[in-house]
């Protein structure tokens, strides 16, 4: 089961198993994750009955998508997803309304509906919106019981906790490293799988996280965000400004 950002019809079965999908853009801790398929899920019960579809035997198969069940009766109920009146034109996803599935065809327009007043950056979520709207207005509504930090998105407040834990639950499940929290090991799976999302549109470049796109972007334009201590010049690049740099410090080029 792949979750996109909205509740589209899904009939609990026997292959899911209780599988509990918990929506992506809230700020819920995650702590607990699959280590085959590297879900996350807020609650360890949560993740023993996700944890039982890589295991099951199943033996019906879908003939409409493929998907196996080890009961008849659950493959049965299944059928209802593909006899579903709200069906994406684009994928065949089928969703429990006409209005969810008008937000999920935004992941097919790339329409975003939800614009910040102060910056006019737009979403395709609300809940992304809220997020971002508090980089205006300074809002930290997390809070660190240990040591008073701040945070705006809870997902930073969790990250920041294994400062004081130590905890690190997110295990890579080819090489075994740990991480703190999920955003680390998805950047480190990469390593393992070369997968580069990250594709700049002007020239094609593709990259494995969002932030060396947006480095790379600075190619492209006249920004020059990285400025010299010692003189003033400014480069696109902070591996330009470092080169740079060893002029004023003698350091080796």
């Amino acid at each position: 089961m792949i979750y996109t950002g909205e509740s589209c019809f899904e009939v609990k079965t026997e292959a899911d198993n209780n599988d509990i999908t918990e929506h992506p853009h809230d700020d819920k801790p995650r702590p607990y994750v699959c280590t085959m398929c590297h879900k996350p899920f807020t609650r360890k019960d949560h993740l023993k009955a996700h944890e039982k579809r890589h295991t099951e035997e199943n033996v019906y198969s879908c003939n409409e998508c493929g998907k196996c069940f080890s009961d008849p009766n659950n493959l049965h109920r299944h059928m209802n997803v593909h006899r579903s009146k709200y069906k994406c034109a684009e994928c065949g996803k089928c969703c429990q309304s006409s209005s969810l599935l008008a937000v999920h065809m935004r992941s097919h327009s790339g329409e975003k509906p939800f614009e910040c007043t102060v910056c006019n950056k737009r979403f395709t979520h609300s809940g992304d919106l809220v997020r971002h709207s508090r980089i205006h207005s300074g809002e930290k509504p997390y809070k660190c019981q240990m040591c008073d930090k701040e945070f705006s998105q809870f997902g930073h407040l969790e990250r920041h906790m294994s400062v004081h834990t130590g905890d690190k639950l997110y295990k890579c499940h080819i090489c075994d490293k740990a991480f703190s929290d999920s955003g680390s090991l998805n950047k480190h799976i990469t390593v393992h799988t070369g997968d580069k999302p990250y594709k700049c549109t002007l020239c094609n470049k593709s990259f494995s996280r969002s932030s060396h796109l947006v480095t790379h972007q600075n190619v492209h334009s006249d920004i020059r965000p990285y400025d010299c201590p010692y003189c003033g010049k400014l480069f696109k690049t902070n591996s330009d400004l470092k080169r740079h740099v060893r002029t004023h410090t003698g350091a080796k080029l």
